[in-house]
């Protein structure tokens, strides 16, 4: 990269503008304090659209006061990415992609235009009204020729220019014209010259040109359902000379559902006895947790769970959401010993 200065004469000060002040606040505060450089960046672009596009000495110095940093790391900044500029510009600053898909499809027309209608890059006309760069690729490929103007109404791309049309675009921004943004040709957006050769035709994708076609081993038809057959009723029969009684196939068996386990509701209360709850933790098993959904259930005592029968204790398991827990945890052996431990 060739060396990058500042320019020799130099306004007084800086100030942002009161947009370019509330973007600046919004930057900064997205970083945590002690990383508020970070915002080195954000605030030089503000900068440099609130100075007429380029980045003044002052507006360096302005930034690193708002962010804790020495001015030269601010100017390291400013004197590395081409995107600053570091020099006054025109009105409009015209960026020519000069990248090979530019260039294949006639980016160096355009560059002609550029110096015989503004003079030498990175310079600006003696009108004020431009400034023209060449640059790296922008990333409209697809509709090279272009470039990228920057003036006060925003950051725009011209696309699919020649030598016509580029100055064409240059007359109308001088003479303060309204011009078209993107494509300088009949294209609309990227679609190929001509209009859009896809999908134009409703056939190709609604079906009606679908052929039927033969999956292997599908099935034959829909499947019907197959009635049942009713139960044949005995019938009498005549074997050798005797009657004899056939009798029905037997019906199939089918197994019944097995019921639900009965639970029932053990003996709850309201509020502990004498407003002294026993201590359910010391029973293995129970936390501080389990004993609060004892608590919110009804149950404060040890000598209530020692008499719970099974089907209280599939009642309290569903509670607990702890299917089998009270069994194997002998909740109901540890309660009896304390509550005898407790004189109950």
């Amino acid at each position: 990269m060739s060396a990058r200065h500042l320019a020799k004469d130099q306004p007084a000060s800086f100030a942002f503008s009161k947009e370019g002040e509330s973007q600046a606040k919004y930057w900064i505060a997205k970083y945590p304090k002690d990383k508020q450089r970070s915002a080195v960046i954000p605030l030089l672009w503000i900068a440099q659209k609130d100075n007429d596009g380029w980045v003044s000495e002052p507006a360096m110095r302005v930034i690193g006061d708002r962010l804790g940093m020495a001015y030269i790391r601010v100017l390291e900044v400013a004197t590395f990415y081409t995107m600053f500029k570091l020099e006054p510009v025109g009105e409009h600053l015209i960026q020519v992609c000069g990248t090979t898909p530019c260039m294949l499809r006639g980016s160096g027309d355009l560059i002609k235009v550029c110096k015989s209608k503004i003079g030498a890059k990175n310079t600006v006309s003696a009108d004020g009204k431009f400034t023209w760069e060449e640059v790296e690729c922008l990333g409209a490929c697809v509709n090279a020729p272009m470039v990228q103007i920057s003036n006060a109404s925003g950051d725009a791309y011209y696309e699919d220019l020649d030598a016509a049309s580029m100055e064409k675009l240059l007359d109308d921004l001088a003479a303060g014209r309204k011009v078209k943004l993107g494509p300088q040709n009949s294209r609309k957006s990227s679609e190929p010259l001509g209009g859009a050769l896809t999908l134009s035709d409703k056939s190709l994708f609604d079906g009606s040109r679908a052929k039927k076609i033969k999956i292997p081993n599908a099935p034959k038809g829909a499947a019907k359902a197959k009635a049942a057959k009713p139960t044949p009723k005995k019938t009498t029969l005549i074997a050798d000379g005797k009657k004899a009684v056939a009798k029905a196939p037997a019906a199939k068996t089918v197994a019944k559902p097995v019921p639900a386990a009965k639970t029932s509701k053990p003996k709850l209360l309201k509020a502990a006895r004498k407003g002294v709850a026993d201590d359910l933790t010391r029973i293995s098993g129970v936390g501080p947790k389990i004993e609060g959904v004892l608590h919110k259930l009804g149950v404060f005592h040890f000598d209530q769970i020692a008499v719970w029968k099974k089907a209280e204790v599939d009642w309290v398991d569903e509670q607990l959401k702890f299917k089998g827990r009270i069994g194997r945890e002998k909740w109901i052996a540890q309660a009896k010993k304390l509550a005898k431990e407790a004189g109950k």
